[in-house]
């Protein structure tokens, strides 16, 4: 029996060593490919079973039309987040699965690693020192202890942060839709409506996912609600904050730091290496000049047991689809996040 082909998007060498390992236990016929998904190299697919895709790989509706015309039935994504996704067009026509918690303590962690990076300018002071230059002038910080951090997003990785925060001694203030209010009580901090804690956070920190709702949520008139020299932090999705209206911000003193590890436009530059060429996109370029500004590329997941748990989850969502049954993390247009199909029975 020959075996199932997966065609494996925008593969780095951390992916290969991690689902290498982890496909020890199921002797799939991993193909590699280093390059992104889209319409033209959709086609590189023909005679798979599966593709793996991740969070920059354009799953729009063209691809999804190849995929089915080449009679591959399953899209895996390696990622929590689907935004990258057409799901109207995958209903009926593709399965689509995620790894819906890889680490919450990876992101949280990082998360925190930009907050205390940005108020102590450890990054600004590592290379100074280097340059034997021992001034701490332009460094001054302040304590994170009682200062007000406002969480918005409370699912596994606002959770984590707020953790950490309150390890801190910090005083947390959230915003969620739906409001766990057992555990704010547990935990000993309060939800509150968005414009009051963009009025009382001494730093914002975004872990909610992207959605029509929270499409730009930090834009102009929310900046204007805010206290001056607030630290905005997002590990969540680059398209939940407005980047014009950030840059306005930093410039006006509004913003007195911003900690980025994802960004609006992230598809073309984040996980390659550009170092030798010209950064085309005037925004992000205009972002990397400001003292005050920490941009990382993506890798708040970046840890060895996030990685081991994303390749792990993606091919038991594998197996499960070509098990025929019930796939726990498959998300369809119809359902709109995790498919609320009973089990042993497809959605479509």
């Amino acid at each position: 029996m020959s075996k199932k082909k997966i065609f494996f998007y925008d593969a780095k060498p951390y992916d290969k060593d991690f689902f290498n390992k982890a496909n020890e236990k199921f002797g799939y016929d991993i193909q590699y490919f280093a390059g992104h998904l889209n319409p033209d190299t959709a086609r590189l697919a023909k005679g798979s079973d599966v593709v793996c895709a991740f969070v920059n790989d354009a799953v729009n509706a063209d691809v999804i039309s190849v995929f089915k015309e080449n009679n591959i039935g399953m899209i895996a994504l390696r990622s929590a987040g689907y935004n990258n996704v057409d799901l109207r067009a995958a209903y009926g026509n593709i399965h689509v699965a995620r790894v819906p918690a890889y680490s919450p303590y990876a992101v949280a962690e990082h998360a925190a690693a930009l907050m205390l990076t940005l108020n102590r300018k450890t990054h600004r002071a590592y290379y100074r020192t280097r340059d034997g230059n021992f001034s701490i002038n332009g460094f001054l910080g302040f304590d994170m202890y009682k200062k007000t951090i406002g969480v918005v997003g409370i699912g596994k990785i606002g959770k984590c942060f707020i953790d950490i925060a309150l390890g801190f001694g910090m005083k947390v203030i959230a915003y969620d839709k739906l409001r766990d209010e057992s555990y704010a009580d547990k935990k000993g901090f309060k939800y509150v409506e968005l414009n009051e804690l963009y009025a009382c956070a001494d730093i914002i920190s975004l872990h909610c996912p992207l959605s029509p709702e929270t499409h730009h949520l930090i834009n102009e008139e929310s900046i204007k609600r805010m206290k001056e020299g607030v630290m905005i932090i997002n590990t969540g999705r680059g398209k939940l904050i407005k980047t014009e209206a950030l840059i306005a911000g930093l410039k006006s003193g509004v913003i007195g730091s911003a900690g980025l590890d994802v960004y609006e436009e992230e598809s073309e530059y984040f996980f390659e290496d550009f170092s030798n060429a010209v950064i085309g996109d005037d925004v992000l370029a205009r972002l990397l000049t400001f003292p005050n500004v920490l941009v990382t590329s993506h890798q708040g997941f970046f840890t060895k047991e996030a990685l081991a748990n994303i390749a792990d989850t993606t091919l038991d969502n594998i197996k499960e689809y070509f098990d025929g049954g019930f796939l726990k993390n498959e998300i369809c247009y119809k359902c709109e996040k995790e498919c609320l199909k009973v089990k042993d029975k497809r959605c479509f």
